[in-house]
């Protein structure tokens, strides 16, 4: 009954409306510790500490769901961005939409994060939970603090996004 979704690989420029696509780009460092490190420096933009926040680092151990999957909720954070690093080369899928007071259906959006991205939500966008393909720990880097962070849009039951199973993405990702 609900709405199918395509997926779509994750690139900086498709995902640049909802946020930071975190990942180590080819050239794009500079070496540092004598010319034993490669610094891909300042690969997000946190937004942290409004209303009197502070930035948190967490992990969060999360368990694939099956595929497909129809989506009852979205969520948003709109006082702070939230930033997800996969601590494993994994593939996840990235469930967005913009910001706005409710989820507007037409723009709902699907990515495939491949090994070695992460993702941050800019303030205010809509999500669903973490979806990895396998059992894996990420990082989390967002705000700590006082006051109502967190939204949630629940989908009305006819128009429930179902988000894919990975299938024929994957040979199209790993590229």
């Amino acid at each position: 009954m609900g709405i199918p979704l395509s997926l779509e690989p994750l690139t900086k420029a498709a995902f640049a409306q909802f946020g930071d696509v975190i990942e180590a780009t080819p050239g794009a460092f500079h070496h540092i510790n004598g010319g034993m490190v490669e610094r891909y420096h300042d690969l997000a933009t946190l937004a942290l500490m409004a209303e009197g926040g502070r930035a948190g680092i967490s992990i969060m151990r999360a368990k694939p769901y099956a595929l497909p999957l129809e989506a009852a909720f979205l969520e948003r954070h709109p006082l702070s961005s939230q930033a997800f690093i996969p601590m494993k080369g994994t593939t996840f899928i990235v469930v967005v939409a913009p910001p706005g007071p409710t989820v507007d259906l037409s723009g709902v959006r699907a990515f495939v994060a491949r090994p070695g991205q992460g993702v941050n939500y800019a303030a205010g966008v809509w999500h669903h939970v973490l979806l990895p393909t396998e059992p894996c720990d990420f990082v989390v880097v967002d705000r700590i603090g006082s006051g109502p962070n967190c939204d949630k849009f629940v989908f009305e039951e006819r128009a429930r996004p179902i988000i894919p199973a990975l299938t024929d993405m994957t040979t199209e990702v790993a590229a």
